[in-house]
């Protein structure tokens, strides 16, 4: 069970080095287009679903054992997962990023740069 971005960071990389993801070269931006990849999997979950189901999780390929949870939630998971992976990679400290990220938006004026989404 993960408990930690750090623990995110480091058995993202195990899983990914075990299943053959580091057998060949790629690049951060290859990396990054999977993590785009993700999102757009993420987006089409809301596509299809309505909003009170986005927490559900749902499996696949039951009746043949070889189940694969779905939904919303999974996609995120994945995306999380895959930038877990590459800060690991960079030798990035995922967790001193998001710190100071978030608090620097504390400082941020009220829906700052007035975009709409």
């Amino acid at each position: 069970m993960i408990e930690t971005i750090e623990q995110l960071q480091q058995v993202s990389h195990q899983v990914a080095a075990s299943k053959g993801w580091h057998d060949l070269p790629s690049s951060n931006m290859e990396r990054l287009c999977l993590i785009h990849t993700e999102i757009s999997e993420a987006a089409e979950e809301i596509r299809v679903k309505s909003d009170g189901e986005l927490g559900a999780i749902y499996w696949e390929g039951v009746e043949s054992g070889n189940a694969k949870p779905l939904g919303f939630a999974i996609e995120l998971a994945d995306a999380m997962i895959r930038i877990a992976h590459l800060a690991q990679l960079n030798n990035i400290d995922l967790t001193r990023a998001i710190n100071v990220k978030t608090e620097y938006n504390k400082s941020r004026s009220y829906r700052h740069g007035g975009k709409t989404l």
